[in-house]
């Protein structure tokens, strides 16, 4: 256990994209700091020399060894403040850190958080999908067995899953998604989150398989991937249901029409289609 003269460790949020993101609090600390423990010290050079932070910085990745994080603790236990970063967004959500956070709390140090941007849940916020209960995975694998094995672990889940998705990967799992999960589960795409090529593709994974296929565009940058939980036993279709099938149905085919209300309301195709007949021979 350290004495209360002990450095405080930062974990400091970062912009994804836009360096408009970031927060004062976070310039703040990253000047005040005697040290700045980076993923990358090259990368973060643009974002530091932008809000003229001269911090000394040290690199800390996944593959640092045992003595760079020795190193940083024994700077924590002689009083110094040391803030911690990734290359974006919050540190930790599957980036490094892990350990450090870890055996800093174990010595007793005190670890503080600076918020700020967290791709997942910027690309959960505007998804229009469920966000009371989700499932961050971080990446899944990326050999095609053992990716389908990962998601088939995932088929009964109600909860929203969101994971990160690497761009020459993102077809293959889309279509992954869609072989176990089924074409008409809704998912949504948010790719390079406030950078100048910034897109997002709401639909079922049958609809983002197609587009992301045939616009090679949709196949670069950073991706996020959301797909919403298995439906609920017993769980009611959304209230609007009945009013928009007895629309649709004015208009188009039984079939067109309950794939249509699907996709827009993320109810069941079949249980839609069933309504749509009853509301026919009413």
């Amino acid at each position: 256990m350290n004495s209360n003269q002990s450095g405080t460790l930062y974990v400091v949020a970062t912009p994804i994209g836009n360096l408009g993101d970031m927060v004062p609090r976070a310039v703040t600390t990253l000047q005040s700091v005697s040290l700045i423990a980076c993923e990358d010290t090259r990368h973060s050079k643009r974002l530091l020399d932008h809000f003229r932070i001269t911090t000394i910085c040290v690199a800390y990745h996944d593959h640092s060894d045992k003595r760079s994080t020795d190193k940083i603790l024994k700077r924590l236990s002689a009083g110094d403040d040391i803030a911690l970063i990734s290359d974006a967004g919050t540190p930790l959500i599957s980036d490094p850190g892990y350990r450090l956070v870890h055996e800093a709390r174990l010595n007793g140090f005190s670890v503080v958080p600076i918020p700020g941007a967290s791709a997942v849940i910027a690309a959960l916020s505007v998804s229009g999908l469920p966000t009371d209960k989700f499932r961050f995975i971080g990446f899944l694998p990326s050999k095609s067995s053992q990716r389908k094995t990962a998601i088939e672990a995932l088929k009964a889940v109600t909860d929203t899953i969101v994971c990160y998705e690497a761009p020459h990967r993102i077809a293959n799992t889309i279509a992954d998604f869609s072989d176990i999960f089924g074409p008409q589960r809704l998912a949504f795409i948010a790719r390079e989150i406030t950078k100048k090529f910034e897109t997002y593709l709401h639909g079922n994974l049958s609809d983002l398989l197609e587009q992301v296929t045939e616009d090679s565009n949709q196949q670069r940058g950073e991706i996020v991937l959301v797909v919403a939980g298995q439906e609920k036993m017993g769980e009611t279709m959304p209230a609007d249901s009945e009013k928009l099938l007895g629309l649709l149905i004015k208009e188009l085919p039984l079939t067109k029409a309950a794939s249509i209300a699907a996709k827009i309301t993320g109810g069941d195709k079949k249980q839609l289609y069933q309504l749509a007949l009853s509301l026919q021979k009413n």
